[in-house]
C-alpha cells in the first residue's frame, strides 16, 4: 500500500476573544507565540513534518481565515519556508461547516477526490509523535469511506470542552499495522462539573478536538444529504471568487448569505459514517487564560512568566 495523500486544511478564522487583551480581533490567539517561540499557526504547520514516515504524504495546506488577517497569514507561512495551496479569505466567518466545505471544493479542483486532514491553527499539542500515529490512524479510515474525528483522551473533568461518547471498537489493517477507531454514539455539549465527573470516571468519553479527517467527496455527499443550502452558496462564493496570487477572495455577496453552522451539526451527528480515534498528546485549546496557565512551564511558586519579569513574593 502507497502513502495516502492528504491536503491540510488550517482553519485560522477565530477570534480567540476569550483571551482578550492578549488576543484581539485583528490580531487573534492564532498568529501569537503563546507557548513556543512559533506561533500557533506555524506550530500547528510544523507539526505535519515527518508525517510521510507514518504513511501519510502531507501536500501544501489549504488556508481559511478572515479578509483583514491575510497578509499575517502569509507573512507567518513565508517566516519558516512554508507554501500554501490557497489562503481562502471570508468576508465574514460563518462557522467550521461553509469553512471546510470551501475547503473541500477548493482541494478537488486540483487532486482527484483527496483525503483532509481538517485541523484548527490555534490549538496546542505537545506530543507530535502521538498526534501523527492518531492521524495516520484515521487517514486509513478516511480512505475507507469513513468520516472521522478525533478525540481526547479525559485525564480530568473538564467543562469547557465538548465531549465524545465512544461505541463499538472498529478496526482495519493499514500500512502501519492495526488502526483502531470507535463507532460515535453521540456528541455532547459542554457539560456541568458533576456530569463531566461522570464522563471521566465511566472511561466511555473523549473531548471533542474539532479535527478531523475525510475524503472531500464524502464529506460533500454528505454536506449534500444534509445541508445542500450551505453546498450551494459555497460553490456560487467561489464560482465568482477573485483570484491574486495565492488569496481566493469570496464574493462578498454570495458568501453572506450562507447560513451558519457547525461541522459537528451539519455532518458528524447525522452521518452514519463517523468514526473518532482517541488520542493522548498534550492537546488544548488555549481557550482560557488559565488553561494558558496550565500549558506552561511554572516556577516553585507555580508562576508563569514571560521576559525580564521581578516577581515579589507572588503565588501562581
Amino acid at each position: 500500500m502507497s502513502d495516502i495523500n492528504v491536503v491540510p486544511v488550517l482553519l485560522a478564522g477565530g477570534s480567540g476573544t476569550r483571551l482578550w487583551p492578549l488576543s484581539r480581533s485583528l490580531y487573534p490567539k492564532q498568529f501569537l507565540p503563546l507557548v513556543e517561540e512559533n506561533t500557533l499557526l506555524q506550530s500547528t504547520i510544523d507539526r505535519l513534518e515527518g508525517l510521510q514516515n507514518k504513511g501519510v504524504n502531507c501536500l501544501d495546506p489549504i488556508v481559511i481565515c478572515n479578509e483583514e488577517h491575510r497578509f499575517i497569514v502569509a507573512e507567518q507561512f513565508r517566516q519558516i519556508k512554508k507554501g500554501t495551496q490557497a489562503i481562502i479569505l471570508e468576508p465574514v466567518g460563518k462557522n467550521t461547516a461553509p469553512a471546510i466545505t470551501l475547503a473541500a471544493i477548493e482541494a478537488s479542483k486540483n487532486h482527484n477526490d483527496p483525503i483532509l486532514l481538517v485541523l484548527a491553527a490555534d490549538h496546542l499539542i505537545n506530543d507530535t509523535g502521538s498526534f501523527q500515529q492518531a492521524v495516520a490512524q484515521a487517514a486509513c479510515f478516511a480512505n475507507e469511506d469513513e468520516l472521522v474525528t478525533f478525540g481526547v483522551e479525559t485525564d480530568k473533568p473538564e467543562t469547557g470542552y465538548g465531549y465524545i461518547k465512544r461505541g463499538k471498537a472498529h478496526s482495519i489493517s493499514s500500512i502501519a499495522g492495526k488502526a483502531n477507531a470507535y463507532c460515535i454514539d453521540c456528541f455532547v455539549e459542554k457539560p456541568d462539573q458533576l456530569t463531566a465527573q461522570k464522563y471521566v470516571e465511566s472511561n466511555d468519553y473523549l473531548w471533542n478536538s474539532g479535527m478531523f479527517v475525510f475524503k472531500a467527496s464524502r464529506f460533500l455527499d454528505e454536506m449534500a444529504f444534509h445541508r445542500q443550502d450551505i453546498v450551494n452558496v459555497c460553490e456560487e462564493s467561489l464560482s465568482k471568487a477573485e483570484e491574486d496570487l495565492e488569496f481566493i477572495r469570496l464574493d462578498t455577496k454570495s458568501f453572506m448569505a450562507c447560513p451558519e453552522d457547525s461541522v459537528d451539526c451539519a455532518v458528524m451527528e447525522k452521518t452514519e459514517r463517523a468514526l473518532v480515534v482517541p488520542m493522548s498528546a498534550g492537546w488544548s485549546d488555549l481557550g482560557s487564560w488559565s488553561s494558558l496557565w496550565e500549558a506552561q512551564p511554572k516556577d516553585g511558586m507555580g508562576n508563569v512568566t514571560h521576559g525580564d519579569v521581578l516577581l515579589d513574593r507572588a503565588e501562581g
